[in-house]
Formats: C-alpha cells, sequence, structure tokens
C-alpha cells in the first residue's frame, strides 16, 4: 500500500531528519567528493590538460591521418613477403610463449589450489611468487631480455612465457580449487591413489576452463606480440616502428589494416575451437 503525496509531505515537515541521511554521513560523502574533484583537476593541471594543447593535438593528428590515406598497396613479392615474415613471427612468438608459459605454470598451479596443497604456508608462499611474477609487465620483459640476448623474436618470446607463467598458474590453481570434491571422493572409494584422484577426478572437471583460459590469453599475446616488436622484439611491430619512424605513414596504415585482419581472424578461429572442444562456456577472467 503506497502513501498518498499529501501524508509524505506531512511526514516530511513533521520529521524531515527521517528522510535524509545524518549528517556525519553527508558530511563524509561531501569530502569524499571534494578529494575527488580536487584530485581530478590536479591530475588536469599537473598533465597540462588545456584546450589550446587538446585543440593543436587533435589537428596534428588530422594531419597524420590524412597522410594515412589512401592505404599503401605493395607491388612486389619482395615489399609484401617481408610484412607476411613479419605477421608470421608475431603469431609465433605469441604461440611459443604461451605454449611455454602454460607448460611451465601447469605442474606448479596446483601447488597453489588449497583442494591439493594442504600446507598453508608453502601454497601461500607459491600464489605470492604468482603474483611477484605478474608484477612484471611484459614490455618490461621484453626490454630485460633484449638486453640479455639482443633483437629478435626470442626476447619475445620469453617475455610471453614468464608473463604468462604468472597469470597461467593463478588461473588454473583457481579453476583446481572451484571443482567439486565429489568425483575425487568416487576414485578415493576405488582405492586410487592421490595421483589417480587429480587424473581422474580433478583433471576432467577442469580441463574446459584450462583450455579456455589457454586460448584467451593466446588472442591476448598475439596482439602484444606486436608491441614487443615495437621495442625491439621482432615481428610485424618492429616493421610497423620502422615505417613510422620514416614518416611512411601510409604503409604503416597497411599494416595495421593487416594487423587488425590478424587479430580477427585469430580471435574467430579461437572461437570456433573454444566452440568445439568446450560448448558454449565464457572464457575465465
Amino acid at each position: 500500500m503506497t502513501m498518498p503525496p499529501d501524508r509524505i509531505a506531512a511526514a516530511r515537515a513533521r520529521l524531515p531528519g527521517a528522510f535524509q541521511a545524518p549528517l556525519p554521513v553527508r558530511l563524509r560523502r561531501a569530502a569524499a567528493w571534494a578529494t575527488f574533484l580536487g584530485l581530478f583537476c590536479y591530475c588536469l593541471w599537473a598533465f597540462n590538460f588545456s584546450p589550446a594543447r587538446i585543440w593543436t593535438g587533435l589537428g596534428r593528428l588530422g594531419d597524420v591521418l590524412a597522410f594515412m590515406f589512401p592505404p599503401y598497396v605493395w607491388t612486389s613479392w619482395a615489399e609484401f613477403s617481408e610484412i607476411l615474415e613479419g605477421l608470421g613471427e608475431t603469431l609465433a612468438m605469441a604461440f611459443i610463449g604461451t605454449l611455454l608459459g602454460a607448460v611451465l605454470a601447469f605442474p606448479v598451479s596446483f601447488l597453489g589450489a588449497k583442494n591439493i596443497n594442504r600446507l598453508p604456508f608453502l601454497r601461500h608462499t607459491v600464489r605470492r611468487g604468482f603474483d611477484v611474477i605478474r608484477a612484471f609487465e611484459t614490455l618490461i620483459l621484453a626490454l630485460i631480455f633484449i638486453r640479455a640476448f639482443g633483437l629478435g623474436p626470442l626476447p619475445g618470446i620469453l617475455a610471453i612465457a614468464v608473463s604468462e607463467i604468472g597469470t597461467f598458474a593463478k588461473l588454473f590453481s583457481e579453476a583446481i580449487e572451484n571443482t567439486s570434491e565429489k568425483p575425487v571422493e568416487g576414485v578415493r572409494a576405488a582405492g586410487g591413489s592421490r595421483l589417480q584422484q587429480i587424473r581422474f577426478g580433478t583433471l576432467p572437471q577442469v580441463t574446459p576452463v584450462l583450455i579456455s583460459v589457454l586460448l584467451y590469453n593466446f588472442e591476448s599475446n598475439v596482439r602484444s606480440g606486436t608491441i614487443l616488436g615495437i621495442v625491439g622484439a621482432g615481428g610485424i611491430g618492429f616493421l610497423l616502428s620502422d615505417r613510422i619512424s620514416a614518416y611512411k605513414w601510409d604503409e604503416a596504415w597497411s599494416i595495421i589494416l593487416l594487423i587488425i585482419a590478424m587479430v580477427y581472424v585469430i580471435d574467430w578461429l579461437s572461437g570456433l575451437i573454444r566452440q568445439r572442444l568446450i560448448g558454449d562456456q565464457p572464457p575465465a577472467a
């Protein structure tokens, strides 16, 4: 039953405090909003976020976009083969780096799952190790490996692999923790060993999730491989950076279009594989 508006107005006039938040709550809200607006305005001032600068930048961006059109069309196989080789290098970097990261992370992920590793100290230590690895951005790892191994795809592969060890190990261990214990209890009741309980009770449940995570991260690493190439880790990103440095904007735009097409095809094929193997389950985040 709803009250008529006149009775609500009378109640509001008689007990105004019942229709608004208490004074301390309102003060905290006002302080929070003032802090947020103050921090926002300070960031605009500290980074010289002025309308004049934005207007000037938009004009320069328009000049760059004008140089990109029409896109460059390669007229000889020698030119186009170099671009295809760069795309292939980026794809290979993502594939090998993702595969190495998954292979190394898979056995370690069991140590981070509480239903497998019953030692809290060891489990938490392993988990913090995952966090330490994930704290290093792939781009930073690539710069370090470039100093160690030189230019080329190898530093990119190692950067992706090391970064994925932390990511895969965390996601795999969480997937293992979310499995049901009933199949494991059935294997145990049949006399199965601890290893057999994991093999026949846990792995069948978690395999679809692992495949989904693997495919999703491979798609992401294809995009990351482009960025790694820009800093010297080989692949199509290196060629893109070279064209931009030489102010060949039309050719750079053509390379960007090919990168977009490659990512789209990889995403489409990955979706088909995921649907074929594991159905319509969404990828783990």
